[in-house]
């Protein structure tokens, strides 16, 4: 990881499924920039024993609940860190089904319906109202980054079926928002990573997934959460301020896009 260089000094930053795995490594950096950072999570002791770490360590932190896919949850939960912080610079949308909210791995004629809709409700519903959610304060101040989690998988045609489709949707939502919300300063871009280390007591079942991907790579390792949060880095600061409706893969060169 390279060392912290202060790029989000002050900035507030909100980072949704931040209390374990991917989203946790994204709270960990971003304060180690100097961010401010919402730990929101449907997890609420963990949201809250994120911040207590990140607190010990002296950064500044709350942890907030939110379940993304209640439009009530997500106004609220905003509204918690504006009452915190003043206002949102930054919305890192990372709550998803996928490890930690494990979803099924089966052939797509095998889904259960209410699997599809729930992991729907979460990856597409939820990053909607999560960005309708801080678009207001965003509005007001002039000035925006939002970044939306994708997935390399959309671009190979991966199984699980409903995974990809949720987050081709996440794909096409950042370049209508990026149209949407420009013309009022914000940014929204979105990172696609790889097949990724990210559960938090990973089965040799997971282990042995990861490393049959490593294989396919053009960078033949694992991927970790610590390979994603330069990138995470970036499209939250200045940087990136022109950069908007794009896609960045972080995958080890398993697809070239």
């Amino acid at each position: 990881m390279s060392e912290s260089s202060g790029k989000l000094s002050g900035r507030v930053t909100v980072i949704t499924g931040g209390a374990h795995g991917i989203g946790l490594a994204y709270a960990s950096r971003y304060a180690a920039e100097g961010a401010k950072v919402a730990v929101l999570d449907i997890d609420e002791p963990s949201a809250k024993t994120a911040a207590a770490d990140l607190q010990a360590e002296g950064y500044e932190a709350i942890g907030v609940h939110v379940d993304v896919s209640d439009e009530t949850s997500t106004i609220k939960a905003v509204d918690a860190v504006v009452a915190e912080f003043g206002r949102v610079d930054v919305l890192m949308n990372n709550a998803a089904i996928f490890s930690v909210i494990a979803m099924s791995r089966v052939p797509f004629d095998e889904l259960a319906v209410d699997e599809w809709n729930r992991l729907m409700a979460v990856n597409v519903t939820g990053t909607w109202l999560m960005c309708r959610a801080v678009a207001p304060h965003m509005r007001k101040n002039g000035y925006g980054k939002i970044i939306n989690i994708g997935s390399g998988s959309m671009f190979k045609g991966s199984a699980p079926l409903h995974y990809v489709a949720s987050k081709g949707a996440v794909y096409g939502m950042t370049h209508s928002l990026a149209r949407e919300l420009g013309g009022h300063g914000i940014g929204v871009n979105c990172i696609c990573p790889g097949n990724t280390i990210s559960e938090d007591a990973p089965s040799e079942a997971d282990l042995a997934r990861h490393h049959k991907t490593a294989l396919t790579r053009a960078m033949q390792r694992e991927e970790t959460p610590q390979d994603i949060v330069g990138a995470a880095v970036f499209f939250a600061s200045g940087d990136s301020d022109f950069i908007t409706g794009q896609t960045l893969v972080v995958d080890g060169g398993s697809f070239f896009h």
